[in-house]
């Protein structure tokens, strides 16, 4: 028997003009949305936080209506490209969107970090001027899409309008699971319990997590050795 023709999983697969440096770089821009589900994965399991999976679960729901725009409207993709699929609205588009703007109503509406004795949290300038950055980066992944004719501009700026009405509404409905205590009561039952899910992103930045135990904890072992040394 014949060996059956294999397929391609384009899951990373990119085409880009390899005379073209900037098409390089678009091509490496291709990859933020895949990169960014390992950040969500990698924060979901090492800090367990409610807010990182209400994010992330909102960016999930995102791409589900991403799916379901694309094969409803049917608007094939630019003739310049090879790939498959529909192409209205740009996917990475909507997604990035998404991201950075509910990354910056976090930082700038949910997030009052408190300062402790071993950390100093961003000031809101700082939490501004991150978003900024994650906004401009969002862009960039966005311009790439029709740079590399994978999207039309109309495409990716209907996946931009779309990122972002989706950020507003599960901004809102967050706001709304806080508020009604249901946050609160996710976290009380016991699978939430058995997950060691907790709260504490919304007052304590990520970088501090744990940083007083260890700080505390290195103090007590230099105490023990200097006692042990008279």
């Amino acid at each position: 028997m014949e060996n059956p023709p294999l397929a391609s999983l384009s899951l990373t697969h990119v085409h880009y003009n390899p005379a073209d440096r900037l098409s390089y770089l678009c091509a490496w821009l291709a990859l933020v949305p895949q990169g960014l589900c390992v950040v969500y994965a990698t924060l979901i399991w090492s800090n367990r936080e409610i807010e990182i999976l209400l994010m992330f679960a909102g960016q999930m729901s995102c791409e589900a209506l991403n799916w379901v725009l694309k094969r409803y409207i049917k608007e094939e993709r630019p003739r310049e490209m090879h790939g498959k699929g529909y192409g209205m609205p740009s996917s990475h588009a909507q997604f990035v969107t998404f991201f950075s703007l509910t990354l910056t109503f976090f930082l700038l509406f949910r997030h009052t970090p408190h300062p402790t004795d071993t950390h100093t949290p961003f000031s809101f300038f700082q939490r501004f001027m991150l978003s900024i950055v994650a906004l401009l980066s969002a862009a960039a992944v966005a311009c790439s899409r029709i740079y590399l004719n994978y999207h039309t501009p109309k495409q990716v700026l209907v996946g931009c309008a779309a990122g972002a009405l989706f950020a507003v509404f599960w901004f809102g409905f967050t706001t709304f699971l806080r508020r009604s205590g249901l946050v609160e009561w996710g976290l009380d039952t016991h699978l939430a319990k058995i997950l060691r899910v907790r709260d504490l992103v919304i007052q304590e930045d990520l970088v501090d997590s744990g940083w007083a135990r260890w700080v505390e904890r290195r103090q007590r072992k230099q105490f023990i050795v200097q006692q042990k040394n008279r």
